[in-house]
């Protein structure tokens, strides 16, 4: 009988650490490395929502940032811009603003998507193109939602994608039979799905380390 392993993003990824990420900075002036953070808006504080996993998951995108800005390597801050009047996101609200720790400073890119998928329609693909990025740090929420749907659609593009799985959270939600499921259930199945299918699932510690080793 085949013994089920239990899926864990904060160990078992540090082996995938390759050559071409530990050279992250080698190539910064002609191919850099951009880190994209999807949607960590003040609607997604969690006074404004439900039961979610991984707590830590704000302190290791700010990780991830302060390793970028230490390097000046490219950082996009998407935000989701809702459709629906009076929703969580709808522009002008305050829950639509950056959350205070995760305000691009002004030389950052910002972008706004009306979708899950930060690619549909918003010019991310000619802004990486006109850089000659083609290899992606992608982190935020929700895992199962637009940061899955941004990785999926990174990867089909052509970009090299690297997704810290602790870097990314999602919450609590009933599945398509009815049943309950927590967050981590969510979670773990949607890194399960796009580690090395489409992007190479990595610990935050590790990035941080390829990032600045690179120098």
């Amino acid at each position: 009988m085949r013994r089920l392993v239990r899926f864990d993003p904060l160990r078992i990824f540090s082996f995938s650490l390759n050559l071409s990420f530990l050279a992250i900075h080698e190539r910064s002036m002609s191919n850099p490395v951009a880190l994209i953070i999807v949607d960590m808006q003040r609607g997604m504080l969690p006074e404004n929502t439900g039961p979610r996993n991984n707590p830590g998951a704000e302190d290791n995108i700010a990780r991830l940032l302060e390793a970028w800005r230490e390097r000046n390597l490219p950082v996009i801050h998407v935000r989701h811009m809702g459709r629906w009047p009076g929703g969580a996101f709808w522009p002008g609200s305050e829950k639509c603003e950056f959350q205070p720790r995760f305000e691009p400073l002004p030389h950052e890119h910002r972008l706004e998507k009306n979708v899950n998928d930060a690619f549909s329609n918003s010019g991310l693909e000619r802004w990486l193109r006109v850089r000659d990025i083609s290899r992606l740090v992608v982190a935020g929420v929700s895992t199962n939602n637009s940061v899955e749907a941004t990785v999926r659609a990174a990867f089909c593009l052509g970009f090299d994608v690297t997704l810290p799985g602790d870097a990314c959270y999602t919450y609590d939600k009933v599945d398509i039979l009815g049943v309950p499921r927590p967050a981590e259930e969510w979670h773990v199945t949607a890194l399960s799905n796009l580690h090395e299918e489409y992007a190479t699932v990595m610990s935050t510690e590790a990035v941080v380390s390829a990032c600045r080793a690179g120098g």
